[in-house]
């Protein structure tokens, strides 16, 4: 493997990325998406690869995760689509400071006006365009225009808009500073938990090893903590930020059909989604102990 380059696993899909740019990316990450109610006031407004989401309110809009930085301008054009207005948008969150999720935040926030709050660790990474040391993929994945004013959140803390209340959940493992958030969105008198879990994929740099690993002894203990947290999640629908990794299309597509019941309703997904977590972390860290990475 050369420098500067390394084979992300997504959702079951291998993607090259080099700094700056993901070489031989995923066309999905930039395919355009129609955007669509997912339920209640939670609408999908990412691309056909990535996820963001809007949450709105009739006090201001939130927006979780701005997709790469070329697809800035198609989540505003998603938003006013849904006759929403981007100005209305008053916060910005982040599940992980990677180019593929907040590439597009600084922009966004420009255009908005918002503010941007993440986790601790994920703030500074945001600030630093994602050039963070603490990044297990450090020195490889790419790196994005920094967000200069980003607010903290703490784990378990709100972020509030008008009657919208976020909670964020500090998930660590992919990144330092990996956030998963969850809220609530009614559909009449019927209210569900929504939750936008983050990526729990162990990737990193062609170096990095997650077990026996001095600098950072703490990274595996973090990622069995985070399986175990989003498997406790209150959770009625899943969301990823790569839509693949929990078929999180696939089950619209069969819904917007008119299955029943609705696909996208399953309290069982966050605990599928963490066991599928832990089955790939194990495999990587047997990998390493096989020195085969």
């Amino acid at each position: 493997m050369k420098k500067f380059v390394l084979w992300a696993w997504l959702g079951g899909a291998a993607a090259l990325c080099a700094p700056g740019v993901y070489a031989g990316q995923d066309p999905a990450w930039t395919q355009p998406q129609k955007p669509f109610r997912i339920y209640g006031n939670s609408w999908y407004v990412g691309t056909h690869g990535l996820g963001a989401i809007l949450i709105t309110s009739p006090q201001g809009h939130v927006l979780i995760d701005g997709t790469l930085p070329e697809n800035a301008r198609q989540i505003e054009a998603n938003i006013e689509a849904l006759g929403f207005r981007v100005k209305d948008v008053k916060q910005i969150l982040n599940s992980h400071a990677h180019a593929d999720h907040a590439g597009a935040i600084a922009a966004l926030a420009a255009a908005s006006g918002a503010a941007v709050t993440a986790s601790e660790a994920g703030a500074k990474a945001l600030r630093l365009g994602g050039n963070d040391p603490e990044d297990p993929q450090y020195g490889e994945a790419p790196r994005f225009p920094p967000v200069a004013k980003v607010g903290v959140v703490a784990d378990g803390g709100q972020v509030r808009v008008g009657d919208i209340v976020v909670q964020a959940h500090y998930t660590p493992g992919h990144t330092p500073g990996s956030t998963s958030w969850t809220w609530e969105s009614c559909e009449a008198e019927r209210c569900l938990h929504m939750v936008y879990a983050d990526s729990i994929t162990a990737f990193s740099n062609d170096a990095y090893r997650y077990s026996n690993n001095a600098e950072h002894p703490h990274r595996e203990q973090d990622f069995r903590q985070t399986f175990a947290n989003v498997a406790s999640l209150p959770c009625d629908i899943l969301i990823t930020p790569h839509p693949d990794a929990s078929d999180f299309l696939d089950k619209v597509a069969l819904r917007d059909q008119g299955k029943q019941p609705n696909p996208l309703v399953d309290s069982k997904a966050c605990k599928a989604y963490a066991a599928a977590g832990g089955v790939k972390l194990d495999k990587r860290l047997q990998q390493e102990q096989q020195g085969k990475h």
